[in-house]
């Protein structure tokens, strides 16, 4: 499982000209789903999510979490982060799920991501065509995939 996580000031998700997510402090998480994920990767993924200290204390210094900020967040699946560009220029998508393995562990990932910090978490839609806006406070993203737990 592939993620980006974003610290964000505002963010937003529109399906067909209808904001479906609207969210102001707090994360915007892509997330990335290939046949090798399970619920172990989420039981990882989630508090480590959650309690990233990515946001400035008293002193401006980044030693406050998401759940200590009382923040929100919006998850976004996208299968583009699991794109190949190793042959070519077109990307190659053959390690992302299809959706009947991946909708149901973006489900538990809101879900368990839900239960670690007791907040409703905003998602977009699965499979549609998604406009997310964002305005990135810092600007300030990590990268964490499961499969490289560094």
């Amino acid at each position: 499982m592939k993620t980006v996580i974003q610290r964000v000031s505002s963010a937003s998700v529109t399906i067909d000209n209808k904001i479906v997510a609207n969210i102001q402090k707090g994360l915007l998480v892509l997330v990335g789903i290939e046949d090798a994920d399970d619920q172990e990767d989420i039981n990882w993924l989630c508090p480590k999510i959650a309690n990233l200290r990515i946001f400035g204390d008293e002193n401006e210094v980044m030693n406050l979490s998401v759940k200590d900020i009382d923040g929100e967040i919006i998850v976004v699946s996208q299968f583009t982060l699991q794109a190949s560009t190793k042959k070519g220029n077109r990307p190659s998508y053959i390690k992302a799920s299809k959706p009947e393995v991946a909708i149901p562990l973006y489900e538990n990932f809101v879900k368990t991501l839900e239960k670690e910090l007791d907040i409703n978490v905003q998602t977009g839609v699965f499979g549609a065509d998604m406009k997310v806006a964002l305005v990135n406070d810092g600007p300030v993203t990590i990268l964490i995939d499961t499969k490289n737990r560094d």
